[in-house]
């Protein structure tokens, strides 16, 4: 899968745009996370938060989220305490999904010949997926519709549709 580099050393429109983007985050997640949860001035918050925000969706803080306005969240959508979403390349989260306490989302990495230079792919997770407590997903991944990941698992790779996966590095289990 084909993504983008960000050389964060280069002063450009961009790349002031995306540290605007990382400080607007950064200071909403610190109000999300002294805001008493599940009032209307927490819910405002989150919504503000992330570019799309379902109806019906609910995210426990404390949360940590790097380029909020990169993350889409889809209908009916439970996030648990403790989310970290470093989000340069973009996630989206479909309708119905389940995600467990302690799960990070990772789209980006250093290059590993230049460390000033980030790597970004998107991470997906299709409709009604559950991802277990502790999990993390890294970039350029998507996980399938139906899809279960095991607590602990680190996922390097797509999950198909309907599959269980777990381990370090996530491997196959079984159809569900």
């Amino acid at each position: 899968m084909e993504g983008k580099r960000i050389d964060m050393r280069l002063d450009t429109e961009e790349n002031r745009r995306l540290q605007e983007e990382v400080k607007r985050s950064t200071q909403l997640c610190f109000q999300i996370n002294h805001t008493m949860p599940m009032t209307e001035e927490s819910v405002a918050l989150v919504a503000d938060l992330f570019d799309q925000f379902g109806e019906g969706s609910t995210v426990a803080p404390p949360i940590h989220i790097i380029r909020g306005n990169s993350v889409k969240i889809g209908r009916n959508v439970h996030i648990m305490y403790n989310f970290v979403a470093m989000s340069a390349g973009g996630i989206t989260i479909e309708d119905d999904v389940m995600i467990a306490a302690n799960v990070s989302l990772i789209t980006n990495n250093h290059d590993f010949q230049d460390r000033a230079v980030l790597t970004c792919k998107p991470v997906v997770i299709k409709r009604n997926a559950w991802i277990g407590v502790n999990a993390t997903i890294l970039p350029g991944v998507t996980i399938g519709e139906n899809a279960i990941v095991a607590a602990g698992a680190v996922v390097t790779k797509d999950v198909p549709a309907n599959a269980l996966v777990g381990g370090v590095p996530a491997k196959f289990i079984k159809n569900l």
